[in-house]
């Protein structure tokens, strides 16, 4: 380890890692990185805990051109990796399904569909007809609209994504650390060096605040406020007593829980319905959300998943920003080397190939090349923020 890096990374799980390898690959890039993670098992960060899915129905137009990106490279991983040695990525396409339960519900689906459509997404509306014909499990009642789109919507293997930037931004030169960013020195408008939890301290020429849901602590070292606060999101793996004879998409009830096709079994998430900030390191399960809440709601949406074991059950935690629930990007304005690459508040798997090629062309360049992402600006938040991401599930 030196005493010095020009890029220092707080946090080295898919964000900090994709950030890692956009930078050190760059043929630009001649600088040295330092990726700081607290628990290199990564068994209790967001990455482990995702459900690793990637859709286009987003109700920002930004947010719908970052998973767009986000295809074409899980689609062309191994070429943009550069190396034989990288294996191609499975993608399974089962498409989200939204459901309206009311009629403003169903003019929101409408909308979002006519903007997703202009950019190039197949998303379609279904009316009650239409889905009891293709999807004859469903109950409708009350049911107004559907929206899904079948192309480019659903599972992806991010593990293998992170798995390979980690491996390959080593090979290159990258450092990871196995400590804890404690602290930060400030001189002048800029952080000139980090403290870690084993002692001392490390110089740098830029931040990167990659923490996940401990951003906004990292920020608070730098004397900054970040609205981004962990909050707890559950999920269930299901066996069916009688599965379904068809791929499930990923179906959002409207009472918020959802559920969807993993392999032999179903995934089934849900947010409790008092859903305050949390400890990052708070993973106690509410046993009480699965009885009271998901599985009825479930059960009452697929008559045939009265009957349902679960197999595993898990407590994650979404970065969630609190001021609009998009990203938080680039540069602060008066800490001018310290990077946002914060609050995807869930998004942040199927986000990290467009938002860590961002934050290294940010570093490189002074600016964002491949995609405009300067609407996720920090600034924004002190004006109120940008369109809150109505799509949060």
């Amino acid at each position: 380890m030196q005493d010095s890096y020009d890029v220092v990374i707080v946090g080295g799980a898919m964000i900090g890692s994709s950030v890692a390898w956009h930078l050190i690959s760059d043929p630009g890039f001649d600088g040295r990185v330092l990726v700081i993670e607290r628990d290199p098992s990564y068994l209790t960060c967001s990455t482990a805990h995702t459900n690793s899915c990637i859709r286009m129905q987003f109700s920002t137009p930004l947010n719908v051109r970052v998973s767009q990106y986000g295809v074409d490279y899980v689609k062309n991983f191994r070429a943009r990796m550069g190396d034989e040695r990288v294996p191609e990525i499975h993608m399974h396409a089962f498409g989200y399904m939204y459901l309206a339960g009311d009629e403003a519900a169903a003019e929101t689906l409408r909308v979002n569909q006519h903007m997703q459509a202009g950019l190039g997404a197949a998303t379609r509306l279904l009316t009650p007809d239409e889905l009891a014909a293709q999807y004859p499990f469903y109950d409708l009642d009350g049911i107004v609209l559907g929206s899904h789109n079948p192309v480019n919507e659903g599972y992806f293997d991010g593990t293998t994504m992170f798995d390979w930037w980690r491996r390959l931004a080593r090979e290159r030169g990258v450092e990871f650390l196995h400590d804890e960013v404690v602290g930060m020195r400030c001189e002048a408008g800029r952080v000139v060096a980090v403290d870690l939890a084993s002692g001392g301290e490390v110089a740098c020429g830029m931040v990167v605040n990659a923490a996940g849901p401990r951003a906004g602590r990292v920020a608070a070292m730098a004397g900054l406020e970040l609205p981004v606060e962990p909050r707890k999101r559950y999920t269930w793996v299901v066996e069916a007593a009688s599965p379904l004879g068809q791929d499930l998409p990923l179906t959002i009830d409207p009472s918020g829980v959802h559920v969807r096709t993993d392999g032999r079994y179903y995934m089934i998430g849900a947010t409790p319905d008092e859903d305050p900030a949390v400890e990052p390191d708070d993973f106690v399960e509410d046993f009480s959300l699965w009885e009271q809440k998901a599985w009825p709601a479930v059960a009452t949406r697929i008559p045939q998943f009265e009957a349902l074991r679960v197999v595993n059950s898990w407590v994650g935690h979404y970065a969630f920003n609190t001021v609009d629930q998009n990203a938080v990007l680039g540069p602060h304005p008066e800490l001018e080397n310290f990077l946002f690459v914060n609050g995807f508040s869930g998004h942040g798997f199927q986000q990290a190939p467009a938002m860590g090629r961002g934050v290294a062309e940010w570093i490189l360049h002074g600016e964002y090349r491949t995609l405009d992402l300067s609407d996720f600006g920090f600034a924004r938040l002190a004006r109120g923020g940008m369109d809150s991401e109505l799509r949060v599930i």
